[in-house]
């Protein structure tokens, strides 16, 4: 079977990492849905701590269907692999997944993925030059804003920020911290970009700290015509 006739699904955060690897692959492969887990009440994704109701709004954007699994984290495991069960069933044959060089995600994803007749597929993965993946992403039009942070990385102050050229420059000067975000420093949420047939506006949001870590809390948004 010709790999662009292979059925996918997008393991889904609502960010970057995942956008950025949908869009490398989507020539590659045939894309049916999203994957996304939630937290056990359905109300909070379990990778960005965005509103489900958000992600929703974001797949609607995109046209393309998302699945949301709930789970604690002690079940993620199980459920991960009950939701990839129910997607074999479809005939999805395969995972993407935005992972780019931590060992322990891609060792996990790929014997999850593997343990469930799948193969991961990891188009980020090895990508050394960080600057230049942040470039491939503006330019390909992707509009991204930083939606949690580490509180002692990061501050509230870069909760909301786009990232765009200045973003890259002012984050560069930070020591020790990964532009890319892979080491935990950031996590994002696109609104917009060459996979969405129409954009996120975001109407009212709020900044949260909890912990050790600063949150943009999207509150209300809604849909637009692409600009």
């Amino acid at each position: 079977m010709e790999r662009s006739k292979v059925k996918t699904f997008v393991s889904w955060s609502g960010g970057k990492d995942a956008a950025l690897s949908f869009y490398r692959a989507m020539g590659d492969f045939q894309v049916t849905c999203l994957l996304n887990m939630v937290t056990e009440d359905g109300r909070i994704s379990r990778s960005h701590g965005i509103r489900t109701d958000v992600l929703r709004m974001q797949a609607e954007a995109m046209g393309i269907q998302i699945i949301q699994q709930e789970s604690s984290w002690e079940t993620y495991e199980a459920e991960f692999k009950k939701a990839l069960s129910g997607l074999k069933g479809r005939g999805v044959e395969a995972g993407i997944f935005g992972d780019i060089d931590l060992d322990a995600h891609r060792e996990w994803v790929e014997r999850v993925s593997r343990e469930s007749g799948m193969e991961a597929v990891l188009p980020l993965w090895g990508e050394k030059n960080r600057e230049k993946l942040i470039e491939e992403l503006i330019e390909a039009g992707f509009e991204t804003i930083v939606v949690a942070t580490k509180k002692d990385v990061l501050g509230p102050e870069w909760l909301g920020r786009r990232i765009d050229y200045d973003f890259v420059r002012d984050i560069s000067k930070i020591k020790g911290v990964d532009i890319s975000g892979e080491g935990g420093e950031y996590h994002t949420f696109v609104v917009s970009g060459p996979i969405f047939k129409k954009r996120i506006n975001i109407l009212k949001s709020k900044k949260i700290i909890r912990d050790q870590h600063c949150f943009l809390d999207i509150l209300e948004c809604e849909l637009a015509e692409k600009l």
